[in-house]
């Protein structure tokens, strides 16, 4: 595949897909063909929808020829966590739970990529049922800036098949960074949007309370065009508000210039200097630009993690119990540990955490009142190698609170490029907004990566 087009973001394919000087069966054979001489390195895909992808590309030519052209996403190949249903094709959550489990009926992300034109490539490698660590069966996808390096857990295909140029898009999910950290890890961009933005229906869940699902893309501009295209009301998910989302696009273009940006500073225990000092550049740049600067410490935020974890585990448990108890040999020793360990927390202590959950998200209205944003960091390291991950040490997942603390008041956030270790691991921006207000989230992110271009950045692979 050509890199000048495998690594072109959805904004220039859609330009050349309108006006005929790509065609969609084109652009969907080099994807494939990229896929295919990657997966032996990079293990991103569990399921490759070959001739499904070629049968929808020659669709979306025949429609394009014909003066029907749906929108950017008409002809442009991406891909789906393998936790999304897609009708007719496997969707596993990469656990033997559920191996050969084929869903009659697509989620409604899958259907409304689909709806918009968007060529579904196959189904990604993820950390069995969405926990963390490697998938149930098959290979642990492989972080292509490194191949000894983490992928970003849980959504680790996703990420990996959008940094290598194997797909323009992906979808995954995140129950406390698990969209942000593949996004870092992978030096793309991967955002959350606001809860109930985007319906969860059709997708395996881990949780219930906290389970989002996000695009990881190649910039910020495709990552408003992927949110346009899967966010609204659906009565099919009770969690979904009724609101219709704003055009995400509209004011990117707007500049920082007089928003407040607040630099959180509580976040720094155990984070690496390397994190700090880029994370910190990123800042500066922002208020070179206009933005002004306001240091803020995020509520509860040492209790962030252990509230998340309770909630995470006890509603993953009470989901996949009975498979805990009498098909243990289905699931892997990961899920297996965090999962058992989700039946020793009490009613009482749940309640606990759904209440301090409620005081945290008060604190985030009296934080959002004195800023438009926040910047943080996404991680407390870059990737790690994979053979020093222990499932029980809890610092070797470069993980941070900052990041359970979004999914636990219900706002945006988002992790942009802004840099590379010593080492040549990428290292993401986490920026984050008011609930309701990706708006603003996406212009911050929008307004940095213009000015830098990490974007132009690729893996050597």
């Amino acid at each position: 595949m050509n890199k000048a087009l495998h690594y072109l973001p959805i904004s220039k394919l859609a330009e050349k897909i309108r006006s005929r000087q790509l065609s969609p069966v084109e652009l969907t054979e080099a994807y494939l063909e990229r896929i295919d001489n990657l997966q032996p390195k990079l293990s991103a895909f569990v399921t490759v929808t070959k001739d499904q992808a070629l049968t929808a590309a020659r669709q979306a030519d025949s429609e394009i020829r014909k003066g029907y052209y749906r929108g950017p996403m008409h002809g442009v190949g991406f891909a789906l966590k393998d936790n999304f249903d897609s009708a007719g094709v496997e969707s596993t959550a990469c656990s033997e739970l559920f191996r050969g489990r084929i869903p009659s009926e697509d989620s409604t992300v899958t259907a409304r990529l689909q709806k918009a034109g968007g060529i579904l490539l196959g189904k990604t490698t993820m950390s069995e049922l969405a926990m963390v660590g490697a998938p149930g069966f098959g290979a642990e996808a492989r972080n292509p800036w490194n191949t000894a390096h983490a992928p970003g857990w849980s959504s680790s295909g996703s990420g990996v098949a959008v940094a290598a140029g194997m797909c323009a898009a992906a979808m995954g999910t995140d129950s406390g960074g698990s969209v942000r950290f593949p996004a870092s890890a992978n030096g793309i961009v991967g955002m959350i949007a606001t809860y109930g933005r985007v319906s969860r229906h059709g997708i395996i869940p881990l949780t219930g309370a906290i389970d989002y699902a996000g695009p990881l893309t190649r910039t910020v501009y495709d990552t408003s065009t992927i949110l346009q295209t899967i966010s609204g009301y659906d009565p099919k998910d009770a969690a979904t508000i009724a609101a219709t989302a704003p055009n995400f696009a509209a004011t990117l273009k707007d500049g920082v210039r007089g928003l407040r940006l607040g630099v959180v500073t509580n976040d720094q225990a155990d984070v690496n200097p390397e994190i700090i000092n880029t994370v910190n550049i990123a800042i500066r740049d922002l208020e070179s630009q206009g933005a002004t600067l306001v240091d803020i410490e995020l509520p509860f935020l040492e209790h962030a993690h252990i509230a998340c974890s309770i909630i995470y585990l006890t509603e993953g448990y009470n989901l996949y119990h009975d498979a805990l108890r009498h098909n243990p040999e289905k699931i892997g020793s990961v899920f297996r540990l965090y999962g058992n360990l989700g039946a020793l927390f009490s009613a009482t202590d749940y309640i606990q955490a759904q209440r301090l959950r409620s005081a945290m998200k008060k604190a985030m209205v009296t934080v959002y009142r004195q800023v438009d944003a926040l910047a943080l960091p996404v991680t407390t390291s870059p990737a790690i190698d994979l053979k020093s991950f222990d499932p029980l040490i809890l610092s070797n997942h470069s993980r941070s609170g900052s990041a359970e603390l979004f999914n636990l008041t219900g706002g945006t956030a988002l992790s942009v490029p802004c840099g590379f270790s010593n080492n040549g691991l990428p290292i993401g921006l986490q920026l984050a907004a008011r609930p309701f207000d990706e708006s603003t989230l996406l212009q911050v992110a929008y307004t940095y990566e213009e000015n830098n271009k990490w974007v132009d950045q690729h893996p050597s692979i």
